[in-house]
């Protein structure tokens, strides 16, 4: 964790303002997914149109010569790549979800990441796993369980949401490149077979960039909206615990949780179990956050 307070503090709302955005973007993928755009063709535009947006956030933090010094690193072009990729299907899988009346999944999906979190920053990072921790993540374990059982079938889109989200933001933290450099060079992989895409898709007559004002504004926007928390996510992930990070990420699923009921999604009471179980689970991640935090200025002054 960061040793000044005000850098900390700095850090901590950039999450929390990350999560925010997160929790409000679902609206637009499901305007655009009324306008008839895929989901495949969403997750071009998004790439590509945050290329310009990530490339202004390395001009303005002087991250220039770090850019050119990564892209002559074959490793972390690599390790940027993998992230790269996990991303994308995470973006693909959220994107195709909430324009199928499956937001209700994707809350669940990242009501699960913070406790999975809590157990890679044990794993990986030798951050403390106390009782309470192992606590808040059996009860997920078994909301997970019992969502299982509601659905008739594993919470496939849940969990694949959880999992790569908490792989991306493992990967990104150990990565040596800083937050605006990483996110530019994962935007360029992306895009490049984006920009295929959209061509493709555009000649075809499949295409909707050239189809109407609104939907070309829509598509253009993606960048904006995927570069800008993703860059506020990436700079607070290596400024303070990764089990941190995963405490704020409540914010989001319980903005979408909000939209799937209000949206008539079925919420039956074997799921609206599962779910308590997972709100326990997070409820007392959050205690043990909290009392963390506490020892620790305890400690401090």
């Amino acid at each position: 964790m960061a040793k000044d307070p005000s850098a900390n503090n700095a850090a901590l709302g950039a999450g929390m303002l990350c999560y925010v955005i997160w929790g409000i973007v679902p609206l637009a993928f499901q305007i655009m997914g009324r306008m008839g755009i895929g989901a495949w063709e969403i997750l071009a535009h998004r790439t590509l149109w945050a290329v310009p947006t990530a490339f202004l956030f390395v001009v303005l933090a002087r991250q220039t010569p770090q850019l050119l010094q990564v892209l002559r690193q074959p490793r972390v072009m690599a390790w940027l790549a993998l992230s790269a990729a996990i991303i994308a299907v995470n973006w693909l899988v959220f994107i195709w979800a909430v324009n199928n009346g499956r937001v209700l999944e994707t809350s669940l999906g990242y009501f699960i990441n913070p406790l999975m979190a809590m157990a890679a920053g044990a794993l990986i990072f030798r951050e403390r796993l106390d009782a309470i921790g192992k606590g808040a993540i059996a009860l997920a374990a078994v909301g997970v369980t019992i969502q299982a059982i509601a659905l008739g079938h594993l919470p496939i889109i849940s969990l694949t949401l959880a999992i790569t989200f908490c792989a991306y933001g493992v990967i990104r933290k150990r990565v040596a490149a800083d937050a605006q450099t990483g996110l530019l060079i994962e935007c360029l992989i992306l895009g490049i077979p984006g920009i295929f895409l959209i061509a493709w898709l555009q000649n075809t007559g499949a295409g909707h960039f050239t189809a109407s004002l609104s939907s070309a504004i829509w598509l253009v926007a993606c960048g904006p909206m995927t570069a800008i928390p993703l860059m506020l996510f990436s700079w607070a992930a290596r400024r303070i615990p990764f089990s941190a990070m995963g405490f704020l990420q409540f914010i989001a699923p319980s903005m979408t949780f909000v939209m799937g009921v209000l949206q008539g999604e079925t919420f039956t009471p074997l799921r609206g179990v599962s779910f308590g179980f997972i709100w326990c689970g997070a409820a007392i991640f959050a205690y043990g956050a909290w009392r963390r935090s506490r020892a620790l200025r305890t400690a401090t002054a």
